[in-house]
């Protein structure tokens, strides 16, 4: 198993709006663009990284995501760390053999649940 890169981070927040204002006003990255997930049910705001890999801003627009039920049970933070593997087959072979639980195995983006992994849910995909 090797992690080759990282891609991104998300962060979940309750309002976008403020989430833009502190990552582009207060840390002076630059907003790169907006979109929304009706399949997710979040507002995404995308701010690239100097050196690679960007930032995630996300929001629920539906209390009952993903994001919106980590958002009531364990407030604003990081939702989600990613990394680029070289295999991601392999990966999640030994990922499995090591006691991890995947979700969403056969994917092109595989992730590790939060329990596998001391409270962080990791997203990994092939590069």
């Amino acid at each position: 198993m090797t992690l080759s890169a990282f891609d991104h981070l998300v962060v979940r927040v309750g309002d976008l709006d403020e989430g833009i204002a502190t990552y582009r006003d207060t840390l002076g990255l630059e907003l790169d663009r907006t979109d929304e997930s009706e399949a997710l049910g979040i507002k995404q705001a995308f701010f690239n990284l100097p050196g690679g890999g960007f930032i995630e801003v996300v929001a629920p627009t539906d209390a009952q995501s993903a994001v919106g039920q980590a958002l009531d049970r364990r407030g604003e933070g990081i939702h989600t760390v990613a990394f680029a593997v070289d295999d991601l087959g392999a990966t999640c072979e030994t990922l499995k053999a090591n006691g991890a639980r995947l979700i969403g195995e056969g994917a092109p983006t595989v992730f590790v649940h939060p329990r596998s992994t001391h409270g962080v849910l990791l997203q990994l995909s092939e590069k």
